[in-house]
């Protein structure tokens, strides 16, 4: 599933050629995907220039000035920049055209699961359900050891399996909680409310460092996931531990072990993450 930089990467693709351009067509290929798709709600954008385009989590935001345009890319799901008059493959479900003429540029949202989504918001979309439960932005300047210590008081539950917990922390998902918990020497099963504020002053930056790096590699292209140009991450090439069960540790040489928490796999280095 794409995680926050995959989004983030995605954001930055498309950001510089669709801000200001009109959207000129729409085309539902589609009764739905996750959700059914805004195709009444279209006459409220079509026709306005695109504001800006932002992201909460993993989600994506087009900003107009009638409302927003959520996206979310679900499992397997990405975004490119097309010539308009290329045609759609397979699992090519929606495209979103904006300019004209020449200068013509179509959004297509390829998603072979259909577990993304697309909606329609208006009013403050911070209030809507699928963004007002969301946690703080881990690349922010509130996310630091401080309020991560407060935030897991108590807890018994592992470390990795809660920095992947959105309500709490968004955009960590399985790939980058599991880099960063290697990177900072944190087992994955302690319980979170028993890693010392020491540690998380090791592992929050640690956490930014992790994806922030993936960002400047483009995110990983593991099955699905492609640029907005087509393409490809390379962050995978980095990963210490992720996928990488059997294989020698590259900082001690000890085998990756894997073990499962909250039904997905965890990879760890048993030397280096006490």
């Amino acid at each position: 599933m794409p995680e926050l930089p995959e989004v983030e990467v995605t954001r930055r693709g498309i950001a510089p050629t669709l801000t200001g351009q009109r959207v000129t067509s729409t085309n539902w290929r589609v009764p739905a995907l996750r959700y059914p798709l805004p195709r009444n709600e279209a006459k409220r954008f079509v026709g306005l220039p695109l504001l800006a385009v932002h992201r909460r989590g993993k989600y994506l935001l087009l900003e107009f000035a009638s409302g927003h345009l959520l996206i979310h890319l679900g499992m397997s799901g990405s975004l490119r920049l097309v010539n308009p008059r290329l045609d759609a493959k397979k699992h090519d479900h929606v495209d979103l055209t904006f300019g004209s003429g020449r200068t013509a540029v179509t959004l297509r949202m390829h998603d072979p699961r259909r577990f993304g989504a697309i909606l329609w918001l208006e009013g403050d979309v911070a209030e809507h359900p699928l963004i007002g439960v969301l946690g703080i932005e881990p690349l922010t300047d509130e996310f630091t050891p401080a309020w991560l210590k407060k935030s897991l008081a108590g807890l018994k539950a592992g470390i990795k399996p809660t920095l992947m917990d959105g309500h709490r922390i968004v955009g960590i998902g399985n790939i980058y909680a599991s880099e960063s918990l290697f990177r900072a020497g944190i087992h994955p099963a302690t319980a979170a409310g028993k890693v010392s504020l020491k540690r998380l002053t090791r592992l929050v930056p640690v956490i930014k460092e992790t994806l922030k790096a993936a960002i400047d590699a483009g995110g990983s292209s593991l099955r699905d996931f492609i640029h907005s140009d087509g393409g490809s991450g390379y962050f995978q090439q980095q990963y210490f531990v992720y996928g990488r069960k059997g294989e020698p540790c590259r900082i001690c040489q000890s085998p990756i072990r894997e073990l499962r928490q909250a039904q997905r796999a965890t990879f760890y280095c048993p030397r280096c993450q006490r």
